[in-house]
């Protein structure tokens, strides 16, 4: 029987993105169908195999996006938002290829389950641009979206920490927003796939919430100041309000995490 790291390793190391969404997509159901052995026997690569567009720049290159509700603004950010979804799918992968041995199959159920989500996302923001005349890899992405994964290889709390806990959290914040926009501009098409994934991503941050304070008691660790270390050391970023308290407070991301620390 396929050890469930072999699946996961040949997922991450699948580069066309269709291909990689449909590749987690069968992880989740061969998983649920009891296709794979709960070992995670097989080291993950350092990067995952990505096609050659979208091309990658440091933040700093990336051209800035214009405010308002253009069709060519809205594609850009429908873009920017598929490249974050694309890459979510790797990020899910990898802390099960990576820490799956450390947790019982709940942790695994859980988290291929939000790959599943994610490659899900990715597949209703392409064909969102498909629509709007464009696709994914048409216009350049951020390159800085993997470094939390490599910053946070080597010990699983450092990954929940910031993965689920920041990262995927900040988007309950903006997403919101993002939606009005959206509906401001008259497109209730984008509106509704971004309210989609929004509910979503609450339950993606509770799975990071709940595993991570189950990790802590196990180790015999203070939950919030270990959130607080490992952000501090771990997070090069800051946390910035405004904070979507009620959808933070829905997935157990509670103030006494983040409001103490914010800048």
């Amino acid at each position: 029987m396929q050890s469930l790291g072999e699946a996961a390793r040949a997922v991450l190391l699948t580069p066309d993105p269709h291909d990689k969404r449909r590749a987690a997509r069968g992880l989740a159901r061969a998983w649920r169908g009891g296709e794979l052995a709960h070992r995670c026997d097989v080291p993950m690569p350092d990067r995952p195999a990505w096609p050659a567009r979208p091309e990658l720049l440091a933040p700093g290159q990336m051209p800035r996006r214009r405010k308002g509700g253009s069709e060519r603004g809205r594609i850009a950010l429908i873009h920017a938002l598929a490249h974050i979804e694309f890459v979510a799918i790797d990020l899910a992968v990898d802390l099960v290829g990576r820490f799956g041995n450390e947790f019982p199959r709940r942790f695994v159920d859980d988290w291929i389950g939000v790959a599943a989500d994610e490659a899900m996302h990715f597949a209703l923001l392409d064909r969102r641009l498909r629509q709007l005349g464009s696709s994914y890899g048409a216009l350049p992405a951020h390159a800085g979206l993997w470094e939390s994964a490599q910053s946070t290889a080597d010990d699983v709390l450092a990954r929940l920490a910031v993965v689920p806990m920041v990262l995927e959290a900040r988007g309950l914040d903006v997403t919101p927003s993002t939606v009005e926009r959206f509906r401001a501009a008259g497109d209730e098409v984008s509106a509704k796939i971004l309210s989609r994934i929004y509910n979503d991503e609450i339950r993606h941050v509770s799975a990071g919430t709940v595993w991570f304070r189950q990790k802590c008691d196990e180790r015999g660790f203070n939950v919030v100041e270990t959130w607080h270390d490992l952000v501090k050391s771990r997070f090069r970023g800051s946390l910035k309000p405004p904070f979507n308290d009620s959808a933070r407070h829905d997935a157990g991301l509670t103030q006494e995490f983040y409001a103490v620390i914010a800048s």
